[in-house]
């Protein structure tokens, strides 16, 4: 069967099929809002803020995250269709079965209801401008595709502070809500708590075992899997000492399974080095992040059902 013959022929049925195969709504829907009361909630049981006003800000945001995120991925396949016409031919859009016009239409909506909303409901605009100012520049290749394209390590340093970005986004809204201080330990721990994970994502995701390695550009074909590898555990540690300091005033049972992940991780990624051909490094690493992002999530319900403990 021929792409044509499976093209939708409505401009519904191809996003839904762009949607259903790049970025599955109600999965990515959850994991923004995770995202989003996990740095709020955070936030405020560190800050000693018992007592919530929750309302239509707290949804937006939630919102906001999900369709960032996904104006993200369109970006990202506006901008990269041309590797991906060579690399990842079976993708909705350089198969055909999407078109470039169906994913601009997409975007400019989602960025319009997203505008509306934060408008009439959120209290940290030049924030929310700084959050889609930054994707617009991205989605630009930051005016200079030529160097960046190319280099993925220079990429990376560009790209990837979007993340830290969306951090600042969320706790601005929680910082002006219940007027704290901008500038606390607080705060800048959960930026940078919140960054790593997708920091790590980005660098594993992007290591292979020597036998493994195509041409697609890896850090482990730049560095050498070795570096790569010993990069990523470097950035685990971090994540999980930043992670400790603010799990310690939500709940002190969470360091324990902490803890043994990091144990895990560690020696797991320790094991790969010395034999990259016995499993692959990036599901190990995604383990280890839901499973960060897991306890977090637990310690802070626990919390806030249970009290303190």
């Amino acid at each position: 069967m021929s792409v044509s013959e499976v093209v939708a022929p409505t401009w519904f049925g191809r996003v839904r099929t762009y949607l259903r195969e790049m970025f599955p709504v109600g999965p990515r829907l959850l994991v923004a809002a995770i995202l989003f009361f996990e740095i709020y909630f955070v936030l405020l049981l560190n800050e000693g803020v018992t007592e919530f006003r929750l309302g239509a800000g707290e949804l937006v945001g939630a919102w906001s995250v999900f369709a960032f995120l996904l104006v993200l991925r369109i970006a990202d396949d506006l901008k990269d269709v041309d590797v991906d016409l060579r690399l990842f031919a079976h993708r909705p859009l350089p198969s055909g079965r999407v078109r470039t016009a169906d994913l601009r239409v997409l975007l400019g909506i989602v960025v319009a209801v997203t505008t509306v909303l934060n408008v009439a409901f959120m209290n940290n605009l030049p924030y929310f401008a700084l959050l889609f100012g930054y994707g617009t520049a991205m989605s630009l290749w930051f005016f200079a595709k030529s160097k960046i394209q190319p280099n993925l390590f220079l990429a990376l340093i560009t790209h990837n502070p979007v993340l830290m970005v969306l951090n600042v986004y969320i706790l601005s809204f929680g910082v002006i809500k219940y007027g704290l201080d901008p500038f606390s330990l607080t705060t800048f721990l959960l930026a940078w708590t919140m960054y790593f994970p997708g920091l790590i994502w980005e660098v594993a995701r992007k290591i292979r075992a020597p036998r493994d390695e195509t041409a697609y550009v890896t850090y482990s074909k730049l560095w050498g899997y070795q570096k790569a590898a010993r990069f990523v555990l470097l950035l685990i540690w971090l994540d999980v000492a930043t992670n400790v300091a603010l799990v310690f005033a939500v709940s002190r049972l969470a360091l324990i399974p902490l803890a043994l992940n990091v144990l895990w991780i560690t020696r797991t990624i320790l094991r790969w080095r010395r034999d990259p051909d016995a499993f692959a490094i990036a599901p190990a690493v995604d383990r280890y992040t839901y499973t960060v992002e897991g306890l977090m999530v637990v310690a802070v319900a626990t919390y806030l059902t249970l009290g303190y403990f």
